[in-house]
């Protein structure tokens, strides 16, 4: 971590653009409600990074360098950024494909109300498992089952909570998953012992958000009151798209080169095209009404309807309004206000970060910390709120990881303590927090806000908790085995080095 020239940060310094940020947020809560993530949110964010900078120069270090810390930190969000822009296109594509129509007709076929909610859950994670990403499934199965919601009178906000229990939950367990790789290099534990020693906390956090999205759905709870709005939806959507189970080859395509490991900015864009390449094939009369271009010929005419779907998504007319609520989404315009979020948090989290104010915030913290218990809490908690800070999951387990790390050396407690620590809350929280990269991402691929389906992400909320009662009842907490100073040192060396990251 770079540290400032000059003075040291005081923690009430550290604490000034954190608290200042807490009360700008809530301010905009208060005047705009849900709309405050189109603007004032950002707004917060970059004032709060301006009373960083400002903390910053009064220590004595040069705008400049405050400067460069905007550019690197805006940096690390621009592989998400791309990500999110191919995601949009891919929404957009596989609606006018007939993709996303086609999975939300099986869905209502397979899926009943009583147990929609756990089934979600647990598709999602079995995929994630899979595949190792989280965005990936809330992207292609977790847009289909906020539809098959929408079609059985279900909660959005409660499926997006399953969806995301389900996704977080496979995406941890994953060895093929980015932040299962990082976190244990950012510990200095090795990937497997690091995924079994997670079975003690993650086991019965998954167990316990199925028994609340089971009770849910088993009392009839969660239920919408606009399912007549939709009529018949398997028979209208048939109406508009000639389906077919040929139409979830993009999907499949997209999973098949996750599993492969390509690069996730390059396989959704992929399955983006894929979607053109589809609609073109089995949906001309839907491409040629979204293109609406009497002026051109046929072929130019598709060739636009397609273009459009990937930079403006899909606009439905189906002479049923709830329905065209439903599909009218996607486009990589629909991801701006998104991008705009992410670009004002980074700055924000860079900005504290290269001041000292975030290192000296988590230094307060580890040194309060006195028991083994505690310890273990306060790298949950600093985990947590690096992720409200930084704004991105791999920051927070990395910072988190490499400030931690020597302590729980010298207290003689195996790295794999300290990995898992870093998945149960760096990893899990991150889609909890409006303006994290994660919780921005789930919030506008999913078409539910992040406060909304808070409350109902059940595993993400249970993972930290279970986490830490474990941690202070002294269960599964591995020790070290005897080893000299030196070579404890020499240990702390070798893992000191940040990873590099790709986005999941």
């Amino acid at each position: 971590m770079n540290r400032p020239a000059s003075r040291e940060p005081s923690l009430l310094q550290a604490l000034t653009p954190l608290l200042f940020l807490m009360a700008m947020l809530a301010t905009a809560v208060y005047l705009y409600a849900d709309d405050a993530s189109y603007g004032a949110n950002q707004i917060a964010l970059l004032l709060a990074a301006g009373a960083a900078a400002l903390v910053g120069l009064r220590n004595g270090m040069r705008w400049q360098e405050i400067q460069d810390s905007l550019v690197q930190g805006v940096a690390l969000a621009v592989v998400p950024i791309f990500i999110l822009l191919a995601v949009g296109a891919l929404i957009g594509t596989w609606i006018l494909s007939g993709t996303v129509p086609m999975l939300i007709v099986y869905g209502m076929q397979l899926l009943h109300p009583a147990y929609f909610y756990p089934a979600a859950c647990l598709i999602c994670a079995i995929v994630a498992i899979a595949i190792g990403s989280s965005w990936t499934v809330a992207g292609t199965l977790g847009v289909a089952l906020i539809g098959v919601a929408q079609g059985l009178d279900m909660s959005l906000p409660i499926t997006a909570g399953a969806i995301i229990s389900g996704a977080y939950f496979g995406d941890k367990m994953s060895p093929l998953s980015d932040t299962t790789n990082i976190a244990p290099a950012a510990a200095g534990s090795e990937l497997f012992a690091h995924i079994r020693h997670m079975i003690w906390t993650t086991g019965p956090s998954i167990a316990i958000a199925l028994v609340l999205f089971t009770l849910v759905g088993l009392g009839g709870g969660g239920r919408g009151d606009g399912a007549e709005a939709f009529g018949d939806l398997p028979a209208v959507l048939d109406a508009q798209f000639d389906l077919g189970w040929y139409l979830l080859i993009p999907m499949a395509v997209v999973f098949a080169l996750a599993v492969l490991r390509f690069p996730a900015y390059p396989t959704i864009l992929i399955g983006a095209l894929l979607g053109a390449v589809f609609a073109l094939v089995f949906q001309p009369e839907a491409v040629l009404a979204l293109a609406d271009r009497s002026d051109l010929s046929r072929p130019m005419t598709l060739l636009s309807g397609a273009w459009t779907a990937l930079f403006n998504g899909y606009q439905a007319e189906t002479g049923n309004a709830a329905v065209d609520e439903l599909l009218s989404r996607g486009g990589m315009i629909s991801m701006l206000n998104t991008v705009w979020l992410i670009v004002c948090a980074m700055g924000f989290g860079a900005v504290m970060e290269k001041t000292g104010l975030l290192e000296r915030m988590i230094r307060s913290v580890l040194k309060a910390a006195k028991s083994t218990g505690s310890l273990i809490a306060a790298t949950l908690g600093t985990a947590v709120g690096a992720n409200a800070v930084a704004a991105d999951q791999y920051m927070a387990i990395v910072l988190t990881g490499r400030l931690f790390q020597p302590e729980y050396r010298r207290r003689g407690l195996a790295p794999v303590n300290l990995s898992r620590a870093l998945e149960d809350a760096g990893t899990i929280t991150s889609p909890l927090v409006p303006w994290n990269t994660c919780g921005a991402y789930m919030a506008a691929t999913l078409g539910v806000a992040t406060l909304d389906y808070l409350p109902y992400a059940f595993f993400n909320l249970a993972s930290p908790l279970v986490a830490t009662v474990l941690a202070y009842a002294g269960f599964k907490i591995l020790r070290l085995p005897p080893q000299s100073d030196a070579e404890a040192a020499a240990a702390i060396s070798a893992s000191s080095a940040s990873p590099a990251h790709a986005r999941d």
